[in-house]
């Protein structure tokens, strides 16, 4: 719909300042579906569905287990109101054999034009056939462009306004690119002149119209008239008081539309209609409380033939518990965002918004509860394919779900309702896909994918739903340069935490069905050392090992290779060429594989075997190297080193080098293979003399070296000669203490691994979900005695080394030692990183044989550990949670990486192109503000709408790793939190809340502050003044509000009386499987119970153990009453606390002509701790704002306050005079949402009408101007979204060789422009970042974008014009910031295309150009070069 500009927002045109140039780029698209079809879209044979998500079009396929795949998301460069499928018909498009078979995807949108899609499989992506033209953009409430009907047959397609006016379009029959035929409009374009005659079937019937659909005819009376197609239109009346049912014909003798019949009876409001499919003349009537199945053949006797009361008690157990009713009206509102969009702004249901007079502010309060009296359907789907017998699944508001199925007997029509099927969250869509799988769209909170077997509904999996994202926190969580960004998403009862971190996408090559069930280990082997792919994958099963030949298909070779299959497999490998080791409980087995395994095989029927076994012992770890197998067993504990010497020809023996009794039980074991730099790892630990040439390979095969670990706990690595003796090289000590100091259990090493890049070093896989990585120290010194030092090694595993003496050094390392004893001190390994990366034990697979391979570390999530960074260094991969997961090489995926998840093989291959992964905490409630706290590294959360009866608000801590509730402060019985900031006092940090104490509104509608008012109402003023003002009030009464200091301390125990309450759990009632489950994608990734630990000694399935953490508690060290609710919060100068109170005291009309006379106190405040005590908050200053403050911030000496009317506001506080100035203010009004100050001069602002402007202030202001609006407009973006959240962040996109290149200063502006980026969150779930470039880069991108607008394989594909879309309500003359989804369409063309588009014409600049270099010639290698960087820092 049209969108009015702000007041003044056209007064004066606003000049570019200071050469401040951003671009823009969706990292992250929205998550919220408003629509959902299916259809044949990228060939006649493959089921499709397409999300509509408002400003972006996704297409996906559902898996025969429920899993949703994406396959391809687009930016549409515009806003979605509806879409619908055209079905391919021979008879309407037989002159398009290029789309022979395939459907079409119809869409409306602002562009005012009816587009008709097909996707490209070159491009991968959609490309328009062609454009309807409908109306101006926009999309008044009189202009077509609201809600799409197709035809069954594909035939018509009907398009209508929000009020007033539809059309029919019919498809074209005669040869050519042209879909549309026949546009025929209801009312006629010629309507004057209609109106004169008496026909009443040609008066036109006007209201808003709420839904429509095509009734098939069949070969009904009205076909037989000429009346084909009918159309069935819900219609609000302006002279009803209830909804129609109408009914129109087309004539297709005079191409006109004609008025047939009504239908209209007392009773509940009709909602919606959907025609019956394969049942002609019949339709579903859906009303609040009811659904009537509607006899239409005959529209002279529109009948009732079946009414289904929806009132009925649920039976079922409802899954996930719901307190609020799905959307499940759509109305037209002039002047803002279509409903779904409306109704995600101000989180709340929009048909409650129709019936109530309750604040259009509020989302604290419990709204939106639904009546459960009168149930309606909220969504519906019908069964795909061809049957007899048709079958409706629908949703209520309530979140049940059922199905109808419609038969037709010779009796007359049967319908049956079956029981409630399912109960959960009411569905904003249902699309039933072919297959028996159902998708539930949420509109705040994930989706479902349910499966229908015998007839119930399972649950399957689930759809990723990360909208609306409250509030986002940017951190380096590890000091790494490795950005995570913390999201606060959904809303009560569904709210949760969101971790959004950069992941490396996976394309996925096959997947076997779920046959896989209990497996314990995956190995891949090759049949010699020098082949160059994988010949065998090995499968351990509880009872059983299968091995399979290496391929993109599996065949089972177990038999030919020997192993034995009864048995449940600890580890396999290549001993030697042809030789390959199995190691179960109860031996050792050496097989040579025959011909039919692998044509390297034994020439025989059956492959050779040897055993091994040892004495009365079972083996509990082992692990196999070249010409090196290593076992080790338990209760005893022993370590054996076995060898394998040939007899004879294919006849070898494995025979035992050395055995050695240990102290500690071990529990991994592994063995280095491949290339192994002697001399680098001798580097590591000879001495600092310069002159000291010590080589560890003169005393040490390193093809003997091997590392362990035991449950000491400890990580070792140990030798043995050729004369078979055992000697400990290096020793790692594993004690882990929590911030209380008190150690951490569950600390064995599960795997552990030896790295060698530019220097060696050891990674160990815990079993509590950590990962170490430990580093041989260059030179380490004693101080110790010679009774000390000795007991420092009395720990190691190996009795052998336990009793050898020590000699005293002052230094000492691992060459030294090597040289000059025969019984070597063991190096100390230096323990340099910790990190927690799961909840369950974390394996280590190396992606290949050589040291220095990345390594793939699976836990709760896969990520892959990039070997060569230093301390630890690892990224998100995008697959579901895995069991097990092993590297294959074949000649048909070369890089491929199999893992086992849901008891599936998934054979996949990491890509080049990065995405972002988003983790799921639930946390209940509805989350408001997060903090990352830094000190403690864990999070701060705000919370509202919590269900408990004493307390509906309070502030948590989280742990960021498992999404543990580690304390809570509970605000006060009908108090809610409203904003929070952490505060350095001192040496100390303290986290300050701001709450209010009303119940009543936050924000009245006029833009002043919260109160609580008595209304009356006086019959002198109109309504338009009423709904403006709201009410008349002659008394309010004053809110209150908090604001209150928390100590962020690990103190040991928590006051008398505290508020603090420990948790073990977030949210126990919601927890499905676990809570610790990760969404890439669209894929599962729920842990099973026995994926988890089970040790003793292991971590609770809960999640972390309380005792990691320590008790970290949060109490109240001070609070302050102010008058009014406390909506912000900010520090200032590290000394100072900036909040904004405010309430209306009186508010009075006299008169009729409405002279206001009110007094405000809406009020912006500086707050001190005195001599750093934060116990002591003084106020120095306060100063009178006009309307409320809705968000704060500061930057040095400048404080930024932006409020709900006056836009962007620039004080300064004089501290010698305890005063606050208002300097600058905004040029145009705004209601603004978040702001960030990038320095003292500039402010990046959002306001909800989806604008996110930069402005800033001149440098010549002089003392006697006026502050009012005089802040300069610099460029702003319309998104199309509201902005809820901005973030100053680092994000820089210059490579690091430019500052090689560019020298120190080069250096210089890279650090600053990444200072200065600014990541921004969105009601739709999108993130968005913004990042500076220079004026020369801005000038060659806004070039390239220009040819990318208008190029046909580039402009936006809804026919949006870009320019029009992206300037959006800003004033004439103000630039635009610059499109990086636009741009970063170049980067997926050819290179021909590339330069085709570069020499392309019709470039309109955002502004005018005083330079002719768009004629210029632009060089793709430079184009491509910026953007690369770009996408590689945004990725």
């Amino acid at each position: 719909m049209e969108e009015e500009l702000p007041a003044g927002s056209q007064s004066r045109p606003q000049a570019t300042v200071g050469g401040i140039h951003y671009l823009a780029k969706c990292v992250l698209r929205g998550s919220a579906v408003l629509q959902a079809v299916q259809g044949h879209l990228r060939s006649p044979s493959s089921i499709d569905v397409v999300f509509g998500k408002e400003t972006s079009l996704e297409l996906v396929v559902v898996g025969e287990d429920g899993i949703v795949q994406s396959i391809c998301e687009q930016s549409v460069f515009g806003t979605i109101k509806d879409l619908a499928i055209l079905r391919w018909n021979e008879k309407f498009r037989e002159a398009m054999p290029q789309e022979q078979g395939k459907d079409l995807l119809v869409v409306l949108s602002d562009s005012g034009k009816l587009s008709f899609l097909t996707f490209c499989l070159e491009m991968h992506r959609f490309f328009a056939m062609t454009h309807i033209e409908l109306s101006k953009p926009g999309n008044s409430r009189h202009q077509l462009g609201r809600m799409l009907a197709v035809h069954p047959e594909g035939s018509f397609v009907a398009v209508s306004a929000y009020e007033d006016r539809f059309a029919l379009f019919s498809l074209s029959k005669s040869a050519g690119s042209n879909v549309v035929g026949e546009k025929i409009f209801y009312p006629p374009e010629n309507e004057g002149e209609m109106s004169t005659t008496r026909d009443t079937s040609m008066t036109s019937i006007r209201g808003t119209i709420w839904s429509m659909s095509f009734i098939s005819n069949g070969t009904g009376h009205l076909s037989m008239e000429g009346y084909d197609p009918v159309l069935a239109i819900i219609m609000h009346r302006k002279v009803s008081a209830m909804n129609d049912l109408i009914l129109f014909g087309c004539n297709s003798r005079t191409h006109t539309i004609h008025f047939l019949s009504r239908f209209s009876e007392p009773g509940p409001l009709a909602l919606s209609i959907s025609a019956v499919p394969h049942l002609s003349g019949f339709a579903f009537l859906f009303r609040i409380g009811d659904v009537l199945l509607m006899d239409l053949r005959d529209p002279e006797n529109i009948c009732c033939i079946h009414r289904i009361n929806l009132n009925l008690p649920s039976v079922i157990e409802e899954r996930n518990s719901i307190e609020e009713s799905c959307r499940g009206l759509d109305v037209d509102d002039e002047g803002m965002f279509n409903v779904a969009a409306c109704a995600l702004l101000e989180l709340r249901d929009s048909a409650d918004y129709m019936v109530k007079d309750d604040d259009p502010m509020n989302i604290d309060s419990g709204i939106g509860k639904g009546n459960l009296n009168h149930k309606h359907v909220c969504s519906w789907s019908w069964e795909p394919g061809e049957s007899m017998s048709s079958r409706l699944i629908f949703c209520l508001d309530t979140g049940e779900l059922y199905i109808i199925e419609i038969n037709f007997e010779t009796e007359g029509v049967r319908v049956n309702l079956s029981d409630c099927l399912y109960k959960g969250l009411p569905c904003k869509a249902l699309l039933w896909v072919n297959g028996g799988s159902i998708a539930g769209l949420v509109e705040m909170g994930d989706g479902m994918v349910l499966k229908l077997e015998h007839g119930r509904l399972l649950y399957r999996s689930p759809i990723q739903n990360i909208a609306p994202i409250l509030d986002l926190s940017v951190a380096d969580y590890h000091d790494e340069k490795q950005d995570q960004m913390f999201a606060c998403c959904g809303m009560s009862p569904e709210g949760s935490l969101r971790i959004i971190r950069s992941g490396i996408s996976v394309e996925k090559l096959l997947r076997t069905g779920p046959i896989y069930q209990g497996v314990t280990g995956t190995w891949t082997l090759r049949m010699k050392e020098s082949d160059s792919y994988h010949s065998f994958l090995v499968l351990s099963f509880v009872e059983e090992t299968r091995v399979l030949s290496v391929g993109l298909s599996f065949i089972d070779v177990s038999d030919a290779i020997g192993f034995q299959s009864d048995v449940c497999t600890l580890a396999c490998g290549m001993v030697a060429d042809g030789l390959l080791v199995q190691i179960h409980r109860t031996g050792v087995r050496l097989c040579l594989p025959t011909t039919f395994a692998h044509t390297e095989g034994v020439p025989l029927s059956a492959p050779i075997c040897t055993y091994w076994y040892p004495d009365n012992v079972t083996i509990s770890v082992g692990a196999i190297g070249c010409n090196l197998i290593i076992v080790a067993t338990s209760n005893p504990c022993f370590l054996y080193i076995l060898g394998v010497r040939s007899l004879s020809a294919y006849h070898y023996e494995i025979f035992e080098i050395q055995h050695v009794r240990l102290q500690h039980e071990v529990s991994c074991i592994s063995i280095p293979r491949g290339h192994v730099n002697h001399e680098l790892l001798a580097s590591e630990v000879r001495l600092a003399h310069k002159d000291h040439k010590a080589s560890l390979s003169s005393k040490v095969e390193i093809s003997k070296l091997f590392v362990i670990g035991t449950h000491k706990p400890s990580v070792e690595i140990l030798s043995f000669s050729s004369e078979g003796a055992i000697r400990v090289l290096a020793i790692g000590s594993i004690s882990i203490n929590n911030i209380l100091g008190s150690p951490i259990s569950g600390c064995i090493p599960e795997d552990v691994r030896l790295v060698s890049i530019d220097r060696p070093y050891v990674l160990s896989g815990l079993r509590n979900g950590m990962l170490l990585r430990f580093e041989w120290p260059a030179i380490s010194t004693f101080s110790q005695s010679e009774q000390s030092r000795q007991s420092q090694f009395s720990g190691s595993c190996s009795r052998e080394v336990e009793n050898s003496p020590l000699k005293t050094m002052s230094t000492y390392s691992l060459g030294k030692m090597m040289e000059n004893t025969e019984k070597p001190m063991p190096v100390l390994l230096q323990l340099i990183a910790i990190r927690r990366i799961g909840i369950t034990p974390v394996f280590l697979v190396s992606l290949h044989d050589s040291l220095d391979a990345d390594i793939i570390i699976l836990s709760d999530r896969p990520w892959l550990l990039h070997s060569a960074r230093h301390s630890l260094a690892y990224t998100s991969l995008s697959f579901q949670s895995a069991t097990h997961v092993t590297p294959v090489c074949s000649v048909d995926c070369p890089k491929g990486i199999l893992f086992v998840a849901e008891n599936c093989l998934h054979l996949v291959e990491m890509v080049h192109s990065k995405r972002l992964n988003v983790q799921k905490f639930p946390i209940g409630g509805t989350p408001r503000k997060v903090l990352y706290h830094g000190e403690s590294k864990t999070l701060l959360v705000m919370r509202t709408g919590l269900t408990d009866t004493a307390c509906s608000s309070d502030i948590c801590r989280v742990d960021p790793l498992s999404g543990t509730l580690l304390s809570k402060f509970k605000c006060e019985p009908g108090e809610t939190a409203k904003c929070m900031q952490i505060v350095r006092v001192g040496n100390e940090q303290v986290l300050v809340v701001g709450t209010s104490q009303s119940a009543g509104r936050t924000i009245m509608p006029s833009g002043e502050a919260e109160g609580l008012v008595s209304r009356t109402v006086s019959s002198h003023l109109s309504f338009p003044l009423l709904a403006a003002k709201n009410a008349f009030s002659h008394l309010c009464t004053c809110a209150k509000g908090r604001l209150i200091v928390l100590s962020l301390d690990s103190a040991q125990s928590s006051s008398e009386g505290s508020s603090l309450i420990y948790c073990s759990t977030l949210n126990p009632s919601s927890r499905v499987g676990s809570p610790f489950g990760e969404i890439v994608g669209y894929a599962t990734e729920q842990l099973s119970s026995s994926s988890l630990c089970s040790s003793p000694n292991d971590t609770c399935c809960e999640g972390i153990q309380l005792e990691e953490m320590g008790a970290v508690q949060l109490r109240l060290i001070f609070q302050n009453t102010l008058s009014g609710a406390v909506l912000s919060v900010c520090p200032y100068l590290d000394r100072y606390v900036v909040a904004s109170a405010g309430n209306i005291v009186r508010y009075h009309f006299q008169d009729v002509r409405c002279r206001e006379n009110f007094n405000l106190n809406l009020k912006l405040f500086v707050f001190g701790f005195v001599n750093d005590n934060p116990q002591r908050l003084r106020r120095f200053a306060s100063a009178r704002t006009r309307f409320t403050i809705t968000c704060l911030k500061t930057h040095f000496t400048r404080i930024a306050i932006g409020d709900c009317r006056d836009g962007i506001l620039f004080y300064s506080y004089h501290e010698e005079l305890k005063k606050l100035e208002l300097l600058y203010s905004d040029p145009v009004q705004r209601l603004v949402a978040d702001c960030a100050l990038m320095d003292c001069d500039t402010a990046v602002v959002s306001e909800r009408r989806g604008n996110i402007s930069v402005l800033s202030c001149t440098n010549n202001l002089e003392v006697s101007e006026s502050p009012e609006k005089n802040l300069v407009l610099n460029c702003s973006f319309y998104m199309g979204e509201t902005v809820m959240s901005i973030q100053k962040a680092s994000f820089s996109y210059k490579l690091p060789v430019d500052d090689v290149l560019n020298g120190c200063d080069g250096a210089e502006v890279v650090l600053e422009s990444a200072y200065n980026s600014v990541v921004a969150s969105t009601l739709l779930g999108s993130v968005w970042i913004l990042i500076p470039i220079t004026s020369e880069e801005h000038e060659l991108l806004e070039a390239v974008q220009g040819r990318l607008a208008v190029h046909p394989l580039t402009a936006p594909v809804l026919g949006n014009d870009h320019k029009e879309f992206r300037g959006r309500g800003l004033p004439m003359g103000v630039p635009t910031i610059l499109d990086g989804d636009m741009l970063a369409q170049f980067l997926e063309l050819t290179s021909m295309q590339q330069e085709a588009v570069l020499a392309s014409s019709g470039l309109q600049s955002t502004r005018p150009s005083t330079s002719d270099s768009h004629d210029l010639f632009i060089s793709v290698n430079r184009v491509v070069r910026l953007l690369e960087r770009v996408h590689c820092a945004l990725n």
